[in-house]
């Protein structure tokens, strides 16, 4: 057990270091990824919300910034921090915690972006200077049989095999009972490989589109490379974009150099910036003369309430009704056709100091809309009607807007083509939520909604409403899996019976709260878990029932000799000899057994179902022990009356053996009869062994599942029963006799007749459930 235990942290210690954490630097005039333990002194870091701060830094740069200090200063409220230089206290300089121009290691980005300078790695940074920093990854309670921890173990590494990375060993358990799922769309149901498929203007004229990408390039962090931009994908695709329609960004930056950052944020779902700006560039039409520009990047009919006009080629023309309603239409059919859907607006600013953030974003000039496409991944329809088929239900959950969820969910099967599809661009209320329409709802009616309506998806939807999902699933009784990637997801994550968060697109905040990091950022990646989830609870059933099946041949020469009177058919050491043989390398083999083919097939496992049900001890000790048993006590009796001793004779003879005081002939003939009594518990087991691969299948049709340690286990048995029985100073020991030629056949015949019973059984279950439907 100690072993099993030992294996099972290392693995998990080993997963744990396949990833990674990573910094964005600045090296050789471009952004690039590197390994957090690589930096020194002088990098130039480059920080994006949820990250966390791989060294001590210096700010040289920031917009919005918030930092976590909670794993210094136990302080659970975000820290504001700036460039500006700070005054000394009395001739001292601060803390270094209390620096609000000082990024530490370890803390994290609540919001904001920044870009600082090393200054102190590893040993040499606050982080470094406290005694200890302890990291619980897993921990297997002091108890658990070998089999179980064995069974997770050996789960986890296939599932880092298929790209599942287990945090924690306990939701590999929970796994097997989700029966919701909660799932982000971009990146986890889609690609995540954003690129620019269609941009509308008010009014077709040459330079329009050009002046459209330049806006999208200056409001944008995303930032160029020679394998392709670095940074968001929805960004990184508009930079793209530019580049190919012949823009030079860098040069473009640098001429329109940005002055301020208004983030992107859930809430106000747009991200603007000033930049300095010159009449005549980019082909840009008549503006007021300013030598400043907003330029406002976002969900479009969320700027329309920000914009009183539209930009066309004469210059700027206040937006009528007609024209918001032509503005709203060219948005719904671009989102029809599955496309996230972007608006870029302007507004000029005059000299003097910059106003707030709203008035920036008030009385703006719309230029056009981008059309963005992330095709699904091929694999997700797949696995979603894997889902379906074992009765979990799939609800996406996603901040784009409505009909763009809508027509992604119908391109991966998730939902059904639109009734109203032929009425125009409209989302189907029916199975589309907006969070507007979730957050006017009660809690009582929320459940009603998630308990009788399935395949949803919910759009336009905030952490906060997200968080409310996942309580409303979980007041239902169902078991829920939620994926995220961001800092606002680790609510969420925590909430969900099992938090899965993105490994390549996530951030450290929801890595940290998840239980397990999917490295591929794949939706099927999860239904594959799910399966092994599945897996481990069957496995353990499994064992259940083999340990159960050898107690009722072991329990039953006591009963005997009881009820009728006969010699017991074992001894205490024999019954040892028994759980040696069959409890050990052969309920490894099943604990380490591959799923099923119909694993998913069926439905969730109930919460708080227990493990040892109804189910398993009728089939363990009525079906499976109860033939091992008359195999067992059948055998003894024989061996009795082909020495001329029937029943009325032998129950004479059980007062002399249990006293000892039995002639030579009669303990001879009791320990060849308990020795092939023995055998034929270990045959049975044998039986019991394969016939425990499944609950529901026939053996035949699991031969071909590669399982070593089970057929090493089935190999065990006869071995270790012919090694007891026939070298001598084990036989002393056991009270073993060599068994004669004739009980070979007996031997042959007990795993068949247990296979051939426990197959029956099956059958009649199958029967029976289809007369039930």
């Amino acid at each position: 057990s100690f072993w099993q235990d030992f294996q099972a942290e290392r693995t998990l210690a080993t997963l744990a270091s396949s990833l990674p954490q990573r910094a964005q630097v600045w090296r050789d005039g471009v952004v690039r990824s590197v390994a957090a333990d690589s930096l020194v002194p002088g990098d130039r870091v480059v920080l994006e919300e949820g990250e966390r701060v791989p060294a001590d830094c210096r700010l040289l740069r920031s917009a919005a910034l918030l930092l976590d200090l909670s794993l210094l200063t136990g302080e659970s409220q975000p820290m504001p921090r700036q460039a500006d230089p700070l005054p000394l206290r009395e001739g001292r300089p601060l803390p270094a915690v209390e620096c609000a121009n000082l990024l530490l290691a370890g803390t994290t980005v609540a919001s904001g972006r920044g870009e600082a300078m090393v200054y102190a790695t590893g040993l040499e940074t606050e982080f470094g200077h406290v005694f200890a920093v302890g990291l619980l990854v897993a921990n297997v309670p002091e108890g658990l049989l070998p089999t179980v921890t064995l069974a997770l173990a050996i789960t986890v590494q296939r599932m880092a095999r298929q790209q599942a990375l287990v945090r924690r060993l306990s939701a590999v358990e929970t796994l097997g009972s989700v029966s919701v799922i909660c799932s982000d769309k971009t990146g986890t149901l889609t690609c995540n490989r954003m690129e620019l498929e269609e941009v509308w203007l008010p009014e077709d004229w040459p330079q329009g589109r050009s002046f459209l990408l330049a806006g999208s390039a200056l409001c944008n962090n995303a930032q160029p490379a020679p394998s392709g931009p670095a940074g968001e994908s929805t960004e990184a695709a508009l930079l793209q974009a530019a580049t190919a329609a012949g823009l030079d960004v860098p040069v473009l930056r640098a001429r329109h150099p940005r002055l301020l950052e208004l983030p992107f944020d859930s809430h106000r779902r747009r991200m603007s910036v000033v930049v300095a700006w010159s009449p005549g560039h980019e082909g840009c039409p008549p503006l007021p003369p300013c030598g400043r520009l907003v330029l406002t990047k976002g969900a479009p009919l969320e700027m329309m309430a920000q914009c009183t006009a539209w930009l066309l080629p004469s210059g700027a023309v206040p937006l009528q009704a007609a024209e918001r309603t032509l503005v709203r239409q060219a948005n719904d059919r671009l989102a029809a056709q599955g496309y996230r859907v972007l608006a870029l607006a302007l507004a000029p600013v005059g000299e003097g100091p910059l106003p707030s953030g709203e008035v920036l974003e008030s009385h703006q000039i719309l230029v056009g809309l981008l059309g963005l496409y992330d095709p699904p991944r091929a694999e997700v329809p797949r696995a979603i009607r894997q889902c379906r088929e074992a009765g979990i239900k799939v609800t996406m959950v996603t901040g784009d807007y409505g009909l763009t969820a809508q027509a992604v969910a119908q391109q991966l099967g998730l939902l059904d083509p639109s009734p109203l599809a032929g009425s125009g661009p409209m989302a189907d209320p029916v199975r589309v939520i907006e969070g507007s329409t979730l957050a006017a709802i009660g809690e009582l009616q929320l459940r009603q909604l998630l308990k009788y309506r399935h395949r949803l998806v919910f759009a336009r939807v905030t952490p906060e409403q997200k968080l409310r999902l996942v309580q409303a699933y979980r007041s239902l009784g169902e078991v829920v899996a939620v994926t995220g990637d961001g800092v606002n997801d680790a609510p969420a994550l925590r909430a969900a019976d099992v938090g899965l968060a993105m490994g390549r697109s996530g951030t450290d905040v929801a890595r940290e709260a998840a239980d397990i990091v999917l490295l591929d950022d794949n939706f099927a990646t999860l239904v594959a878990a799910i399966r092994y989830g599945r897996s481990v609870v069957a496995n353990i059933g499994k064992f259940i029932t083999y340990v159960l099946a050898s107690n009722v041949p072991e329990v039953a020469p006591f009963l005997a000799m009881v009820l009728i009177q006969v010699p017991a058919a074992l001894t205490v050491l024999q019954i040892l000899a028994v759980d040696l043989g069959t409890d050990l390398l052969p309920a490894l083999g099943l604990g380490s057994e591959p799923p099923e083919p119909l694993t998913m097939t069926v439905p969730p496992r109930g919460r708080g179902l227990p493990l040892l049900n109804r189910a398993v001890m009728v089939r363990a000790y009525l079906v499976l022990g109860l033939t091992e048993a008359a195999l067992s006590m059948g055998g003894y009796l024989k061996v009795w009356t082909d020495h001329g001793v029937p029943l009325q004779q032998l129950r004479r003879l059980a007062p002399q053996l249990l006293h000892h005081r039995a002639e030579p002939w009669v303990a001879g003939v009791q320990t060849q009869a308990s020795t092939l009594a023995f055998a034929l518990i270990v045959a049975g087991q044998m039986g019991a062994l394969l016939a425990c691969r499944s609950d529901r299948l026939p053996v035949w049709q699991l031969l071909g599942v590669p399982n070593p340690l089970l057929w090493l286990g089935l190999l065990s048995e006869p071995l270790l029963a012919s090694a007891l029985i026939l070298l001598p100073a084990l036989a002393g020991v056991f009270g073993f006799l060599p068994l004669s030629p004739g009980d070979g056949l007996l031997l042959v015949a007990a795993p068949l007749v247990v296979l051939l019973v426990d197959t029956a059984f099956k059958a009649g279950l199958r029967a029976l459930k289809r007369r039930q439907i």
